[in-house]
């Protein structure tokens, strides 16, 4: 009777979030140059996610101009974008200072960043470890996912999908 208490105690003292956020996306993540991080169940429960990998030196780069306008036009519509610094494929900064600038100061990125890691393979962070799961690997960087709120990947665009291309708004807009 008494660990029966103690699980309800347990259960009502859980943050709102606990109960239906995904399990992949319970996890303290390092923000892009920064000495915080971000737990994607707090702030993203109920949101769909589009979730991308990307570099700082690369070909597509230029996509996170596009990946700002997504953010800004659907922040407010309960779609979170969310970059992971990719170190898959050769094409990172050396620095996290470095990525964050290029970041920040050559695109004016001002949605959340994570800092770089591994996301594909077996030491791929846990929320690409997932995505992988449910979807495919990136092949390069930028590939982009489309989350559902309960956790589901709804659709992956490749990186030569641009962020304002039609296919990947229409996708946006079906889910939201």
């Amino acid at each position: 009777m008494r660990a029966l208490i103690l699980m309800m105690l347990t259960l009502l003292s859980a943050p709102a979030w606990a109960n239906d956020c995904p399990e992949f996306l319970d996890y303290d993540l390092p923000r892009l140059h920064a000495n915080d991080t971000v737990n994607l169940c707090e702030v993203a429960t109920g949101k769909a996610l589009l979730i991308v990998n990307t570099a700082s030196h690369c070909g597509f780069t230029r996509q996170f101009e596009g990946l700002e306008a997504l953010h800004q036009r659907y922040m407010d519509k309960n779609l979170m974008v969310v970059g992971f610094a990719s170190n898959d494929f050769n094409q990172e900064a050396k620095t996290e200072e470095e990525a964050a600038r290029v970041c920040r100061e050559n695109f004016g990125v001002t949605f959340t960043m994570i800092a770089p890691s591994y996301v594909k393979g077996q030491r791929a962070n846990p929320v690409f470890r997932e995505i992988n799961r449910q979807s495919e690997a990136p092949g390069w960087n930028f590939n982009k996912y489309l989350i559902s709120p309960q956790g589901k990947v709804v659709k992956h665009f490749s990186s030569r999908i641009e962020p304002d291309d039609e296919a990947l708004t229409q996708a946006i807009d079906e889910l939201l």
